[in-house]
């Protein structure tokens, strides 16, 4: 499991430097959404200071990443929530930035998965 970590890390960095991620516009960041749903920033960051970072295993204490997977089951070329490389279980922060705008982290290596990402 560490190794699997590792390799998301390492991937994720190499991503980051290389790719052109295609920025989802006019849609607003998500901590306005989960303002808007009632969700306060200490639930998920904690009440200490300075803020802590948001983990994955935080994302799906409400986003379940089963049903997430069904959802999108249908979008083309591939389904983001289920691939075949980290299958249900991708960092939510590859893709959905909190505060700032959303990526498509998939882009980095798959240029036609022209995902818009919330």
């Amino acid at each position: 499991m560490k190794n699997v970590k590792l390799i998301n890390m390492i991937l994720a960095v190499a991503l980051s430097l290389f790719a052109n991620a295609t920025f989802a516009k006019n849609l607003p960041l998500l901590d306005q959404t989960h303002l808007e749903a009632g969700i306060k920033c200490a639930s998920c960051h904690g009440k200490a200071e300075p803020r802590q970072a948001v983990t994955m295993m935080k994302c799906v204490k409400c986003h379940n990443t089963q049903k997430l997977a069904k959802k999108t089951e249908n979008f083309k070329p591939t389904n983001p929530h289920k691939n075949r490389h980290f299958d249900t279980e991708t960092d939510c922060t590859n893709c959905h930035k909190v505060h700032q705008k959303s990526e498509n982290y998939c882009t980095g290596c798959h240029n036609r998965f022209d995902f818009v990402v919330p």
